[in-house]
């Protein structure tokens, strides 16, 4: 009873600290089922939106691993659980995960929230957004080197083309490739931001710019392909019955998070997993009106069937 009030208490206190608002944070509840005493990995830990409410539930700080390549979200985090014995690694997902893995770490829940948080997008220095001017940086862990203007100034039109319309799906990607090249140096993502729009005149919900801006900053951080080395990682990680959520942002994202669960699971003998959410789960109408940027958000969940290989 004391260790559940402790865990009340924790939560009321950073509640007002984080503005960073979790998506689908009821349907993760829901089908990633958090059991007391259960272990919890999070790949993607953030701001601690998700991990402080399954906390809540596992009210087992000491099992629960919290990673993120950021080191202002590392350091947020080491403050908002202080004393609780929760395992904070600041690394990339991938190698984090390959690192437990080597160790033999088992866990009941894994989770990986793919999409930007907020205050990546609020803080302009940081590069992610273009509705205030900043450096053209969008790196996630800004101890790396490779940079968005690396991209932005110095690829090819033949380079940027393949980039933003492979992992922004953006039509217009060789006129804003040319225009790109044609105006460099690019000083940073106002300017950028302009020079997309004007390769795409005429009103839009959406700003001209998203698209071409997501892929340069899955270019720049690598995601997709840390996300398909991943994913098999993420499985040996997992105990025998134990539940993986994926919330992913885009379609690029959540094709592989499909497939992977998909050639795993199934009505077949070999089967290693059991699909928990038949399609992607998205916001309810109530949750687009807290929290509009968890508009394209969705989670798949699934569940281990099958001991390992082996075991």
């Amino acid at each position: 009873m004391q260790k559940q009030k402790s865990m009340k208490n924790t939560h009321q206190k950073n509640q007002n600290k984080n503005k960073h608002v979790p998506v689908l944070l009821e349907a993760v509840l829901k089908y990633l089922e958090p059991q007391t005493d259960e272990s919890y990995l999070d790949v993607t830990a953030g701001y601690g939106g998700h991990a402080e409410a399954i906390l809540g539930r596992t009210l087992s700080p000491s099992q629960v691993t919290l990673v993120d390549r950021d080191s202002n979200a590392t350091t947020y985090l080491e403050e908002k659980f202080v004393g609780l014995g929760v395992e904070i690694i600041k690394k990339d997902y991938l190698s984090a995960s390959m690192e437990l893995r080597e160790k033999g770490r088992k866990y009941n829940i894994i989770l990986a929230d793919l999409g930007v948080s907020l205050p990546h997008l609020k803080e302009a220095s940081r590069g992610f957004s273009f509705k205030s001017d900043g450096p053209l940086d969008m790196r996630m862990d800004q101890a790396q080197e490779f940079m968005a203007s690396d991209i932005v100034n110095n690829y090819s039109e033949e380079q940027l083309t393949k980039i933003i319309k492979d992992f922004g799906e953006d039509p217009k990607a060789r006129k804003i490739a040319r225009l790109i090249v044609k105006n460099r140096p690019i000083r940073g993502t106002e300017q950028l931001a302009k020079l997309i729009k004007y390769a795409s005149p005429g009103y839009s919900k959406v700003h001209p710019a998203t698209r071409s801006f997501q892929a340069i900053r899955i270019a720049v951080n690598n995601e997709l392909e840390q996300l398909e080395q991943a994913l098999p990682v993420w499985l040996d990680l997992l105990k025998p019955g134990g539940r993986i959520g994926v919330i992913s942002f885009h379609s690029l994202e959540d094709r592989i998070v499909k497939q992977f669960f998909k050639e795993l699971s199934g009505d077949r003998y070999d089967s290693v997993l059991q699909l928990i959410t038949k399609r992607p789960v998205t916001p309810d109408r109530d949750e687009l009106v807290i929290n509009p940027r968890s508009r394209s958000s969705k989670l798949r969940v699934a569940a281990k069937i099958k001991t390992e290989r082996g075991s």
